[in-house]
């Protein structure tokens, strides 16, 4: 069950755009400038200084209101791009607001009202200023509310005030508006674009490395100035092994966009000398207080009532204050953590929250008519922000980003959101939320729900875009794979053939679509076990690959490398060898020795060399291997355990048995811990310990593990998934070697 990391080219997820936005550049042509030009040459030149700066904040003022959000940027109401010195809110780029100043004047001097309290210089300030003098991608990583917004403002308004300030109206916007909002920034000759939660932009599919290398190659002094939660970079760069998941063209995609970035961490609680100049602030007192808790909690955090509403939220499951309000807070955290990216549906909330209160009691917590819930979970606490924040369109919320990271902290990466969650969400969903919850339900294993996602994307495809659009593709592409992950292979056959036939008509025969569509094709026919058949589709779509993108593009070296791999099931084990060496030669040169799909690539050359019976070259590869995906991808990333599972493979093929064993229970334990005991790479780790106890002789362990995985497999992946036959046929062995002769031939 599972031995080589197969890299499959798999068709990103695309959002449907709105009408491009006509973006042009900004000058004043405010009359109260001119007037104030004339005012100012008629008085005394002793004057003439305070009566400049009065005009200038009038004028700033005045801009302040004047904002609008127009296909979907961020404008002055004449239409214009404000310049970086021009956006004086911080509030406007995202930045929490604090709870009213009571004492002193509060603001760094460009805050307009009190809701943001002075800045407190941060240590990676100097950092900071220097890149973006050097201009280029730049991205501040940290915990929910620990400054990133407010410090990434301050950074800009003190060394490029004289920018054009590009500001997405909406996180999520539509791949048409992105692009090009991307070309006018390319345009422009100093820019800075503001993405604040990369996170959102990157799983929406909206925002590309190809995007991010165009705005820093161009003419200029560029900055992309962009906020990403450590948990959401986390995620991001966890890259799935499984060949087909969308995820790992997701994975791939945030790997290479956030590797051109200089990435600065901000920490949540702030260090002695940020402490020390907080206290020149004290006359704040908000300040001041926040300094009362530093040792708890950040002073950013503590600002932006954090822990407040983490209370509030906590305390509203007692017996008769708002648990109803709390069971909507609380269906609106598990939506997010089920991958729904846009503003939650109030009536999706109303119809998730009754099992939420339920299980924690229902009528015996007393809780509050609905009307008093939406009042309490929407309500501004200290003046900041609310627990359900209401979006613009007024049908929908935002819940409040600290109490998800919180939650997800307090129950741990294998914590699930619940199978009905999860089918109720569907139901509601616009086309980007379901493809985001399926790649979210396909990297956990869940691919009954990753298939239900994606075919009522496909549904809603075809009745608002049309059977034949691209996105309709792509989500169809994309079901095929989850079909296959299913096990149902014969439906992602044809899932993928329909779709081929389309996107050959509609595109042509050399389509960077059309060549994706033809290797994912191929795998599904190596899958079926026609391998004959797979290996004549992966020559025909690398020799068009090869002409249209090059020897060397990263598509044509998936197909080379997928074409080994049916060459080696084929038994063409010496082709095989010498065709992963070559793509590996390319990747080395081109993406270099410790990119992930170099690492694949020394991944299945020791996977080739072990099928040959060169064992101890297969070893060392295995090692060698190993020991870069440690260093550069850490410990616990999916691609360290499928390698670290390899090695073991390896060991038991040389006949190392206890070691193969300690390895196996090794990754078993982490994929335990991480992924949770029913995911398939789970079952994958325990099947193969239980061979390992097998070959050592130790039959009643095997059997007893083998008929666990059995079990399991049955439950998660269905009686007919390729995976679930595997193990019955494990468990079978095991008892024929046991000598139950006719319990094992009932298994067959």
């Amino acid at each position: 069950m599972g031995r080589s990391r197969i890299a499959v080219v798999i068709g990103g997820l695309v959002l449907v755009g709105a009408v491009p936005a006509v973006l042009t550049a900004f000058t004043v042509t405010d009359p109260w400038v001119a007037g104030g030009a004339a005012l100012v040459a008629a008085l005394a030149l002793v004057a003439a200084g305070m009566w400049q700066e009065r005009f200038k904040r009038l004028v700033q003022r005045r801009d302040e209101q004047r904002f609008k959000v127009a296909d979907g940027l961020l404008l002055l109401k004449s239409g214009r791009v404000p310049k970086v010195g021009q956006m004086s809110d911080p509030l406007r780029l995202g930045v929490h607001p604090s709870a009213p100043a009571h004492g002193a004047a509060a603001g760094s001097g460009r805050v307009a009202g009190d809701r943001v309290p002075a800045y407190v210089p941060r240590d990676v300030d100097t950092e900071l200023a220097e890149q973006l003098r050097r201009g280029g991608f730049v991205v501040l990583v940290g915990d929910s509310t620990a400054g990133k917004s407010r410090t990434a403002f301050e950074a800009i308004h003190t060394e490029l005030p004289s920018h054009e300030l590009f500001v997405p109206g909406d996180k999520n916007l539509g791949k048409d508006v992105m692009t090009a909002l991307v070309e006018r920034v390319s345009q422009s000759r100093r820019a800075v674009l503001w993405l604040d939660d990369l996170e959102h932009y990157i799983r929406a599919g909206t925002m590309t490395a190809a995007q991010i290398s165009r705005i820093r190659d161009g003419k200029g002094h560029k900055v992309i100035l962009a906020t990403v939660r450590s948990a959401e970079e986390d995620q991001l760069t966890q890259v799935p092994s499984d060949a087909e998941d969308p995820k790992r063209k997701l994975g791939d995609e945030a790997i290479q966009m956030l590797g051109q970035a200089c990435k600065i961490r901000l920490h949540r609680l702030f260090s002695a000398g940020e402490l020390e100049r907080a206290r020149a602030h004290v006359s704040d007192e908000r300040i001041a207080d926040a300094l009362d808790y530093s040792g708890e909690y950040g002073i950013a955090e503590y600002l932006a009532a954090g822990p407040h509403l983490q209370d509030a939220y906590d305390n509203a499951w007692e017996v008769g204050r708002n648990p109803r309000g709390a069971a909507l807070v609380a269906a609106a955290i598990d939506c997010r953590r089920a991958g729904h990216l846009s503003a939650l549906p109030k009536v999706l909330l109303e119809e998730l929250h009754h099992g939420y209160l339920d299980a924690r009691g229902g009528q015996r917590l007393r809780p509050e008519l609905l009307e008093q819930a939406w009042g309490w979970a929407t309500r501004q606490r200290r003046s900041t922000t609310a627990l359900l924040q209401p979006a613009d369109d007024g049908a929908g919320v935002e819940v409040f980003d600290y109490l998800v990271d919180r939650y997800q902290q307090q129950v741990g990466p294998t914590a699930h959101v619940p199978e009905q969650t999860i089918t109720t969400i569907i139901g509601h969903a616009r086309t980007p939320d379901l493809d985001a919850i399926a790649r979210q339900m396909r990297a956990q294993g869940r691919y009954n729900l990753a298939t239900q996602a994606l075919q009522h994307a496909v549904q809603l495809r075809r009745v608002n875009d049309g059977e034949e659009h691209p996105d309709t593709l792509t989500s169809r592409n994309n079901l095929a794979g989850a079909l296959r992950a299913l096990g149902r292979l014969e439906e992602a056959e044809a899932e993928h053939r329909a779709v081929l036939t389309i996107r050959r008509r509609v595109l042509g025969e050399e389509h960077p679509d059309t060549l994706n569509s033809r290797n994912n094709l191929a795998g599904a026919l190596g899958a079926l076990g026609r391998l004959e058949e797979a290996e004549a589709e992966h020559r025909a779509e690398l020799e068009v690959g090869r002409r249209v993108l090059g020897e060397e593009h990263p598509d044509t070296l998936t197909s080379r490398n997928n074409l080994a791999v049916v060459l080696g099931d084929l038994g063409r084990l010496e082709e095989a060898e010498a065709e992963h060496r070559a793509v590996l030669q390319i990747r080395r040169r081109v993406l270099g020795e410790e990119h992930p799909s170099t690492l694949t690539s020394r991944n299945n050359l020791a996977g080739a060399l072990g099928a040959l019976g060169r064992l101890e070259e297969a070893e060392a590869e295995h090692r060698a291997e190993l020991e870069a995906c440690r260093r550069v991808l850490g410990e616990e990333h999916p691609d360290t355990l499928t390698s670290r599972n390899n090695l073991a493979l390896a060991l038991g093929d040389l006949g190392r048995l206890e070691e193969a064993e300690a390895e196996h229970r090794a990754v078993l334990q982490i994929r335990r811990r991480v992924l949770g005991e029913e995911h398939p790479s789970t079952l994958t780790s325990r099947g193969n310990l239980a061979g390992a106890l097998g070959e050592l002789g130790r039959l009643e362990e095997a059997e007893a593990e083998h008929r666990a995985v059995l079990e399991a497999c049955r439950r998660v992946l269905g009686e007919e998934h390729p995976d679930t036959l595997t193990s019955r046929n494990n468990l079978a062995l095991a008892l024929g070697a046991l000598g139950r002769l006719e319990e094992a031939e009932a298994l067959e």
